[in-house]
């Protein structure tokens, strides 16, 4: 059995408007989380008209595994790597946000928020660990820094 691709695009389309307002929920619910992870990725967007793909974002929010609760994840689809991105998806959430460096992050971070206070960030240890070699080889890194480090641990 063979359908046309707009139809098949046309059901996909469908299944999502259909699926929306359980993902608002779990968004809402991941949103009461007092410490989130957050990560973006690029995949790859057909770019209908040019034959061709253009680079998107996949955005992942997920709740920490030592909170009680069930994991929630959720995906939030975007054609640019921005933070506003987050911010807009974060709101006035507040708390514990493990992010890796990227500076879209940051104006979560810094009392600027408008009447929320900042998240406090906690860093990504597998990203960290990648500018051990330089550190160690004498070169200078920039981001090899002094710093404040908080421990996030919950048993």
């Amino acid at each position: 059995m063979s359908r046309d691709p707009s139809t098949l695009g046309e059901w996909v389309g469908r299944v999502g408007v259909a699926l929306q307002p359980l993902v608002d929920r779990l968004a809402e619910h991941l949103r009461h989380r007092s410490m989130l992870h957050a990560d973006e990725t690029p995949v790859a967007q057909l770019d209908p008209g040019r034959g061709k793909t253009k680079k998107a974002y996949l955005w992942a929010y997920r709740s920490n595994d030592l909170e009680p609760g069930p994991r929630i994840i959720v995906f939030d689809y975007q054609a640019r790597r921005s933070g506003e991105h987050a911010r807009n998806f974060l709101g006035d959430w507040q708390g514990h946000l493990l992010v890796d460096d990227y500076a879209g992050y940051k104006a979560l971070f810094t009392p600027s928020r408008e009447s929320v206070p900042p998240c406090i960030e906690l860093g990504c240890m597998a990203h960290a660990r990648r500018k051990f070699p330089s550190a160690s080889s004498g070169q200078v890194s920039t981001c090899i820094r002094p710093t404040r480090v908080r421990w996030h641990w919950k048993p």
